[in-house]
């Protein structure tokens, strides 16, 4: 599996002496685009519950130990990553974040930290902070495209600067970085999210995850197909139209063969500009209840099978 790119497995693996299996925690955060810090509404794409699972436990090291007991019964040895995932995790207070971060850390089995939030939402000081530590520590920032156009189309509410500083400056401080980026936002040709993926090459990114863009229930997105003022067109209809400099509109509702010629692309400009990176994941996979579009049918292990396939065919056609 780790031929055509390095895995995310691969990077724990030269970090840690044993298996780590992430642990989801929601830790009851809001976003700076959804309570007026820097805008209303929330991204246009995003409803949180789509992923984010429901826990019982309502402190932190309650979602965590639920978690441990689940994968326990089957591995007694596994040892565990806290990933702080839902809405943006370093907005708040700095002494609220560092109480919660410490609680994570204070399970036992807890090796480490994977906080997911936003590149206009840290700090020299908090990132100092987290390095302070003295524990692993790797912040997952939510670029989703390096297109400004594109971030203010999805009410993103930061730009692709922000990202880069971001970025280097975590790992100035010494912290692992990890991007996200969402594949076939509205108004991207293909090219633009090729493009994306050389300019986050050119950054000290340890690893990356690539979703495809998911319509979802409840969301703006969702809102404005049904009001007529977004379209699903086809990737090669959609790139014509962004070379004549439209397709703002719309986006590339791609057939599964269609995202792994894509996916396919992206592993080789990887493996030809930052072959140290790792890639985390190519797909999303939204529950039925919540899920619009695409409606592939495909586990992500399917997926990930057939995308191994079509890249072992263009090797051997080389």
């Amino acid at each position: 599996m780790g031929k055509y790119y390095k895995e995310f497995s691969d990077f724990l693996r030269e970090r840690f002496p044993g298996k780590m299996q992430k642990l989801t925690v929601n830790a009851g955060f809001t976003c700076p685009n959804r309570d007026g810090t820097v805008g209303w509404g929330g991204c246009a794409y995003c409803n949180n519950s789509s992923f984010s699972p429901a826990h019982d436990a309502a402190s932190v090291s309650g979602q965590i130990a639920e978690g441990k007991m689940f994968f326990a019964r089957k591995y007694p040895d596994m040892r565990y990553l806290a990933y702080f995932q839902s809405y943006t995790n370093t907005h708040g207070e700095m002494g609220r974040l560092l109480g919660l971060y410490e609680e994570a850390l204070s399970v036992d089995g807890v090796d480490g930290l994977i906080i997911g939030t936003r590149p206009d939402c840290v700090s020299r000081e908090l990132l100092s902070a987290l390095k302070g530590l003295g524990r692993w520590v790797m912040l997952e920032y939510g670029a989703e495209s390096s297109h400004d156009d594109t971030l203010q189309r999805v009410n993103r509410c930061h730009s692709w600067r922000h990202t880069c500083e971001a970025v280097n400056l975590t790992a100035e401080i010494g912290l692992p970085v990890g991007l996200h980026l969402i594949m076939g936002l509205p108004g991207e040709s293909r090219r633009m999210m090729l493009e994306t993926v050389r300019r986050v090459c050119a950054l000290p990114v340890d690893s990356v995850k690539f979703h495809q863009l998911q319509i979802i229930k409840g969301t703006p997105l969702a809102r404005a197909m049904e009001r007529g003022e977004l379209r699903a067109v086809s990737p090669g209809v959609l790139d014509a139209l962004v070379g004549e400099g439209g397709g703002a509109d719309c986006f590339a509702a791609f057939s599964v063969e269609e995202y792994l010629d894509l996916c396919a692309d992206a592993v080789e400009v990887i493996s030809e500009e930052r072959p140290a990176m790792a890639v985390e994941r190519f797909t999303s996979q939204a529950p039925d209840g919540f899920l619009i579009a695409p409606k592939w049918g495909l586990k992500n292990y399917q997926f990930m099978n057939l995308l191994h396939n079509r890249l072992a065919c263009r090797c051997g056609k080389r």
